[in-house]
């Protein structure tokens, strides 16, 4: 048992002392680089629904024949951009279903609904 314990203690120590030799790096000066970086923040577009159906392009009125073209052109920058859409309560399902689709098929992915909290007495 005595000669494996000096066999240990030995060992430990050569490993303790080829330790540092193991390790060496090799200095390398690089070059510094000054960079910022980018923060893109991606624009939105205000889309408003009426009830009646007429669609507002950032508050500017719009047509849903002139959308796809609109959504299409909105598609193209980079990055992509927001679709916040902010329909009235009266609007119904399909002219909402609608304009998602047309967004769907121009390639903007990103909508989000815009609402009003309820206010509570």
């Amino acid at each position: 048992m005595i000669p494996l314990i000096d066999v240990m203690l030995v060992l430990l120590i050569v490993f303790i002392v080829a330790a540092p030799l193991l390790t060496h790096a090799v200095k390398i000066d690089l070059p510094k680089a000054t960079s910022t970086p980018v923060d893109l923040q991606p624009e939105t577009i205000q889309l408003g629904i009426k009830a009646d159906g007429s669609l507002y392009w950032n508050g500017e009125a719009t047509t849903e024949e002139a959308l796809p073209k609109r959504m299409q052109e909105a598609a193209g920058h980079v990055p992509q951009p927001e679709i916040h859409l902010q329909a009235d309560a009266r609007t119904s399902y399909e002219t909402i279903a609608r304009v998602m689709a047309i967004s769907a098929r121009a390639g903007l992915g990103k909508i989000g609904f815009v609402s009003e909290p309820v206010r509570l007495p």
